[in-house]
């Protein structure tokens, strides 16, 4: 997928009390600043400096600008020296893009033996970032807070994992989802408010009937499929009876075509994320496989049996993680190994697992699926790379929506499975299994998640945050009793805030 261009603006507070040469020492600070945002390679957004702002009518145009301005995914606001803060209030409560207050200065390190009242003047913002602090407080405003001097390694972290979580809203709020038949019948968790996602995140969430697709599927050209088998003889190593000559090439050709017809389709809708269900496959000779884990390495959100939910959510991690090393992808819990003090999970799922968390270059390979009553699925096969990162769910609890995430260590199969004919993770989660998966079923998690080593908790958080969404995490310090406390009081703080609002 092509990304879209984003940008965040950077605005500094000062005031006209000061004089034009003040105001002039501020600009030129301010462009220090921003010059170091934008320099950093982690910041995905542009830094786009905006004029020092120094009165409640240049504010708020500026908050209405960035609202309808596509591309601005969120705000950077920094008090250079003292900003009367109730000049923010018309600007802040109508802005509707993320925000970050930056509480930083230029100086390092003061110049102690020339301070005199000019330099103290200039230098305020530990006064004027209080002033604003507090507004933003007194008015209820959502937004992430990061101190600290921009030479400080943490500072741009919390500053570029914010830009992610913005880029990735940004892309859920403009995205439009199809829906390749109905989610799985009988399934509760899968299933969901599309008119409340769309109040909530902005997505749209679609339905077309299978064979609309199968339409665009058979009239995909020969040539155009000698192609991409190309792609996947060089890309892959492919099962010798894939092979040309070999008794189910017809199989891999089939295959290859469904994904040449699943990317027309998704270009053509303008479509960024996408379900499947087996029990609904049209006139589809295959469930879908290879094509769509590499959707999903191009991006794609994806979630199978209808998991429209999932799909929304891979692709905005998707978007977050665009660079960082490891990877993410589509994820089911399936079966545990129970060995007293080495337990694991396997997750995998019947063929969609995206090759992006790969440990090594994956097989192309044909095997039975025994269910969905059509012919054998081509896959990738391959088994994913250690490293840290966490498994995250979306759960539509009638009142709104929860996410529930659980941090998790990738890890080596403790033995081979050579009889296991998918893609596959296998992690230990965190703090141990019984904890995890106790509180993960308390939470109402889904079974259907997102499993990243891309991104961390930092990520989720800001995301969260930014959408107005409960986040119930469990981590290493987990505790039944505690998750569940904290599970009671999500309960009454987002019913309250919701009856509020």
């Amino acid at each position: 997928m092509t990304a879209t261009p984003a940008h965040v603006w950077f605005l500094t507070g000062s005031q006209g009390l000061y004089g034009d040469d003040v105001l002039a020492q501020v600009a030129a600070q301010s462009a220090t600043i921003s010059d170091a945002l934008a320099g950093h390679d982690g910041i995905i957004a542009e830094v786009v400096a905006k004029p020092v702002l120094t009165d409640a009518d240049a504010i708020r145009r500026v908050m209405l600008e960035a609202n309808s301005d596509d591309s601005c995914v969120g705000v950077i606001a920094w008090m250079h020296t003292f900003s009367p803060a109730k000049m923010w209030i018309s600007g802040l409560e109508r802005l509707q893009k993320p925000l970050l207050h930056l509480h930083t200065q230029v100086n390092r390190d003061l110049p102690w033996a020339s301070i005199d009242m000019d330099f103290m003047n200039l230098n305020q913002a530990a006064h004027g970032d209080r002033e604003f602090g507090y507004v933003q407080s007194r008015l209820g405003v959502t937004r992430k807070t990061v101190a600290g001097h921009v030479s400080d390694p943490a500072v741009l972290a919390g500053v570029a994992a914010w830009s992610r979580a913005a880029c990735g809203l940004a892309a859920v709020r403009s995205l439009r989802l199809v829906r390749f038949g109905d989610n799985m019948r009988n399934v509760a968790v899968t299933d969901g408010d599309k008119v409340e996602a769309e109040r909530r995140f902005g997505v749209s969430v679609n339905t077309y009937g299978v064979n609309d697709l199968v339409t665009v599927v058979d009239a995909i050209g020969d040539a155009d499929i000698d192609a991409l088998v190309a792609t996947y003889a060089d890309e892959y190593d492919v099962a010798a009876p894939l092979r040309a000559g070999g008794e189910r090439h017809d199989s891999l050709r089939y295959a290859a075509r469904i994904e040449l017809g699943m990317r027309q389709f998704l270009v053509e809708g303008g479509y960024g994320a996408f379900t499947t269900n087996f029990e609904d496959l049209g006139g589809l000779r295959q469930l879908p496989g290879i094509a769509v884990q590499r959707l999903m390495a191009d991006g794609y959100g994806f979630g199978g049996e209808g998991d429209w939910k999932t799909s929304v959510l891979l692709h905005g991690l998707k978007v977050m993680g665009r660079g960082l090393p490891g990877g993410t992808s589509f994820m089911e819990d399936y079966t545990y190994h129970l060995a007293p003090g080495a337990e694991l999970i396997l997750g995998a799922h019947m063929l969609e697992v995206c090759p992006s968390i790969a440990a090594a270059r994956p097989t192309v390979e044909i095997h039975p699926l025994g269910i969905g009553g059509r012919e054998d699925p081509v896959r990738l096969v391959f088994t994913a790379a250690p490293g840290s990162g966490f498994t995250v769910g979306m759960a539509d609890m009638g009142d709104r929506f929860r996410l529930v995430a659980n941090d998790i260590e990738v890890v080596t199969p403790p033995e081979d499975l050579p009889r296991l004919p998918v893609a596959r993770a296998v992690w230990r989660p965190q703090p141990d299994l019984r904890t995890s998966t106790t509180s993960w079923l308390m939470a109402g998690g889904p079974h259907h998640t997102v499993l990243s080593t891309a991104l961390d908790r930092e990520h989720l958080e800001d995301f969260s945050e930014m959408a107005g969404v409960e986040l119930a995490h469990i981590d290493a310090d987990t505790t039944v009793r505690g998750f569940g406390r904290e599970l009671r009081w999500n309960n009454a703080y987002h019913r309250l805030a919701q009856g509020l609002a």
